[in-house]
């Protein structure tokens, strides 16, 4: 188990985007986010305090959790010397990148001579089988995103929340490294082998009771040539009843790809609803959530009625003004 609380790393991060991990712990776990760390030049800030190893420390944090989810997700070598600090001062370190701490010989090194744990989120702990397509009891819910990055763990948490307070039948099921250190279980699912991706999903949404949803924390997009396939996998293993279309309004085109512009909500659902169709003949697309921290409110409301109007589909940011109108579309399945 990570020890908690955590010291959020940022590093240099460019951007808020940048620093979704860390983010999404501020978000959804704010008692074990003690403070954040940056480096000179680091774009983001998460509004948490701003700590020294040594004030942190004294704060009583266990773990340095590295914030960043940068594009191939690299440890930097300017981030180092921090990190080898942070070891020798015994507090352990965390990461969801894809360049794992156990491969960087520095940071093995002083782990092992601190008495320190290095914790790689993004490692598979299970053999998955290949997918079989079987029909499972239960529902499944899953968002699919115009881009990535634009709200969808966060539409699967507030939908969770949102049942679990009516005392309704729900879990949220973690497929990449915020959700994982969010909640504590899950799937790396961009680290598994291709061939068992979509047999993970089965593996991670097994039969349940009739009524209760499962709602997977959805990842890229169809419409990303970088991360595309993880979606697929998401969409033919999760077998989704229900889909929540995913948009940010203010993208000018498609993250780490300026050439891309992004698709229209009708183009996505009419792009992902036959795939999920194949898995699940009965899928319907049941909502649309709309990131809209780049809106004024007044500007925000407007555009989530031009959206359900246009779409004939209840429209919501389920962070900001809460999940409601789509935990009873699902409900209404």
């Amino acid at each position: 188990m990570i020890e908690t609380p955590y010291l959020l790393f940022l590093g240099d991060a460019p951007d808020m985007l940048a620093a979704k991990v860390a983010i999404g712990i501020r978000d959804w776990r704010p008692d074990n986010a003690v403070g954040q760390i940056r480096l000179p030049g680091c774009g983001a800030d998460l509004g948490l305090t701003d700590m020294t190893l040594a004030e942190a420390k004294a704060a009583g944090a266990k773990t340095v959790v590295i914030g960043v989810a940068n594009r191939g997700g690299v440890i930097s070598a300017a981030w180092k010397e921090v990190l080898i600090e942070a070891l020798s001062m015994g507090f352990d370190l965390a990461s969801g990148l894809h360049n794992l701490l156990r491969d960087e010989g520095d940071l093995v090194a002083a782990a092992q001579t601190h008495g320190a744990t290095l914790h790689d989120v993004r490692v598979p702990t299970v053999w998955y089988p290949i997918a079989n397509g079987k029909k499972r009891s239960g529902k499944r819910c899953l968002a699919v995103g115009t881009d990535c990055s634009v709200g969808k763990m966060y539409t699967a948490l507030s939908m969770d929340a949102e049942m679990r307070e009516r005392g309704m039948k729900s879990s949220f099921r973690a497929t990449g490294q915020t959700g994982i250190l969010i909640t504590g279980s899950g799937v790396p699912l961009d680290a598994v082998i291709a061939d068992f991706m979509a047999g993970s999903v089965e593996y991670l949404t097994p039969d349940n009771d009739d009524d209760h949803w499962d709602h997977i924390e959805g990842q890229g997009s169809l419409f990303h040539v970088s991360y595309s396939g993880v979606t697929m996998a998401l969409i033919h293993g999760g077998q989704p009843d229900a889909l929540i279309l995913a948009h940010e309004p203010t993208r000018t085109h498609m993250r780490g790809l300026p050439d891309y512009g992004l698709p229209s909500l009708e183009q996505l659902r009419d792009t992902a609803l036959p795939l999920a169709r194949v898995a699940n003949p009965a899928c319907q697309v049941a909502g649309v959530s709309v990131n809209t921290q780049h809106l004024g409110e007044d500007e925000a409301r407007s555009y989530l009625a031009e959206v359900e109007k246009r779409m004939g589909l209840p429209a919501t940011d389920p962070y900001r003004f809460g999940a409601g109108g789509l935990v009873d579309a699902l409900a209404a399945l």
